[in-house]
């Protein structure tokens, strides 16, 4: 059998435990066709880049699957004819990605917060003006 990754957005007034309910059903077609679904991990509600169908945000959801061409294509055709679906992209994997992905890596990244910082000095601009202004003090 091949490995996959499948990501599809889901429509933004949907609910999570609704995206929850479409990814049980979808991982349940795979079930159903000799495939299995290793790793499913829902992103979030995130902006689109441009609108779909009148929508400016979904909710994403990735399923990492190791099945038979016939049970990804099934899938795919149930998700076309399910209206709470705006896309759906699968790709062919050699190996599937162990532990979180990329995504939720940056989610926690994004929720430690500034304080692990460093301080930044005085912006470009600023510095810039106080040199100018020192210079013409000296004259």
């Amino acid at each position: 059998m091949a490995l996959y990754e499948h990501v599809f957005l889901a429509r933004q007034d949907v609910s999570a435990q609704q995206v929850e309910e479409l990814t049980t059903r979808f991982k349940g077609i795979i079930e159903a066709n000799g495939g299995s679904v290793g790793k499913t991990e829902y992103w979030g509600v995130k902006s689109l880049t441009y609108r779909i169908n009148k929508n400016r945000k979904a909710h994403f959801t990735l399923m990492n699957i190791d099945a038979p061409a016939a049970a990804v294509q099934e899938l795919e055709r149930q998700q076309r004819i399910d209206e709470d679906v705006l896309r759906a992209l699968t790709l062919r994997m050699e190996a599937l990605e162990e532990g979180p992905s990329a995504m939720l890596q940056k989610r926690e990244r994004d929720d430690r917060g500034f304080g692990d910082r460093p301080r930044r000095g005085p912006r470009q601009a600023e510095s810039n003006a106080n040199s100018a202004q020192q210079n013409e003090g000296d004259k």
